[in-house]
């Protein structure tokens, strides 16, 4: 899938906001190297450059950091109450949720060895929670609940509620694929 009109449309709307000729984002655990001029995206950890679905979520954060940040509320959302999700939520569920009960579901301790690689600290939400900061002023949180007799595990990721200030809904489940991806 070719993602070439969903970046001009994201590097236009960086561009129209006077950026500096080269930035850094830090995105979780990378630093990604802006080239303004070129209009390059670039890991700094490994030089590359950064996948396609990576560059537009980068470049959409860079756009709203650029207009400014709305200020973190410390209310968590769950996704299904972000507006505009109509048919996203099994989407939602099968990349982001799924594959952290697949890898964590048995051993849910094992999340906070996540916190090794990524930004983001040990919470006391669920039986395992960690909060992570994807970008400077977007935290997320993820929980997991051990199974039992008569429930499977669980997880949930939760967002603060000025994410959909930030980002669209399908940018949003990007985030989340990314992150599941990570732990």
């Amino acid at each position: 899938m070719s993602y070439d009109i969903a970046i001009n449309k994201a590097w236009e709307a960086v561009l129209v906001l006077h950026p500096p000729r080269a930035l850094n984002i830090k995105f979780l655990a990378d630093e990604y190297a802006l080239d303004c001029v070129d209009k390059k995206v670039l890991s700094s950890a490994c030089n590359v450059p950064a996948k396609d679905f990576t560059a537009i979520l980068i470049l959409h954060y860079l756009a709203q950091k650029l207009k400014g940040l709305p200020p973190v509320s410390g209310e968590w959302a769950d996704f299904r109450e972000l507006s505009g999700i109509e048919g996203y939520g099994p989407a939602f569920r099968a990349r982001s949720i799924d594959p952290i009960l697949k890898k964590y579901g048995t051993h849910p301790q094992g999340l906070v060895s996540a916190l090794t690689r990524l930004p983001g600290k040990q919470t006391k939400e669920g039986d395992v929670g960690i909060l992570l900061e994807a970008f400077v002023g977007v935290p997320v949180l993820v929980t997991l609940w051990q199974g039992d007799e008569e429930f499977g595990p669980d997880a949930n990721m939760l967002f603060d509620r000025s994410i959909s200030k930030i980002f669209c809904t399908e940018d949003t489940v990007v985030l989340a694929q990314i992150i599941a991806h990570q732990l």
